[in-house]
């Protein structure tokens, strides 16, 4: 199998990282790649051009980073998240899935040259993830991410875990959020984490 993907993409980061707490670097090749170019290689395996596509021998494909993570994990072995076998986990998943996304948009926008970047999107975003900074700051406290690693903790650290933070973006979510910038503090030794960081 391969996965292809950009380095600097937090969605496949995520799935990166979960090679790496199952074992699986010498089973899954990691292809860096770029994307909105048409001579993008994940255009020969995935019509949509999305990262991450995870690409088996006879060519078929999986995209979207929860389904492909779903998948390695239950490929032999023990696996190594937690299910997401109650309404609550799924829940929240979801909603860290929500701040990923709105992120991503986000930074999708100030790419744009500056004369096209709309500083209503910029602004809502801004506003929406560091909301959501603070709602989950309040989730640590009270233990819902407690517990044996799921793909709730997973994306959460692979959202934030970015030292030199996201290009061109003002997101300080440590400002009054001690709880989470511990929790991440101790989620970034982990080798997974230390070994995905996005290039600088």
């Amino acid at each position: 199998m391969r996965l292809f993907t950009t380095l600097t993409s937090p969605y496949g980061r995520i799935a990166r990282a979960l090679i790496i707490e199952k074992g699986y670097e010498d089973k899954i090749e990691l292809v860096p790649t770029v994307t909105r170019t048409l001579d993008t290689p994940v255009l020969d395996h995935n019509p949509s051009g999305r990262v991450p596509t995870l690409v088996f021998e006879d060519g078929r494909f999986l995209e979207d980073t929860k389904l492909i993570c779903e998948y390695i994990d239950s490929l032999e072995n023990p696996p190594a998240l937690a299910p997401l076998d109650s309404w609550e986990a799924k829940h929240l998943e979801a909603r860290v899935r929500s701040m990923l996304d709105g992120i991503a948009v986000w930074v999708r926008e100030v790419r744009r040259p500056a004369n096209e970047q709309s500083p209503d999107i910029v602004a809502h975003e801004t506003r929406r993830a560091l909301r959501l900074a603070g709602v989950f700051n309040q989730l640590i406290a009270d233990g819902a991410f407690d517990g044996p690693l799921d793909l709730a903790q997973l994306t959460l650290a692979c959202t934030l875990h970015r030292p030199n933070g996201y290009p061109n973006t003002i997101f300080d979510w440590r400002d009054g959020n001690a709880n989470l910038g511990a929790w991440i503090d101790r989620m970034s030794e982990r080798r997974s984490l230390q070994e995905t960081l996005p290039p600088t």
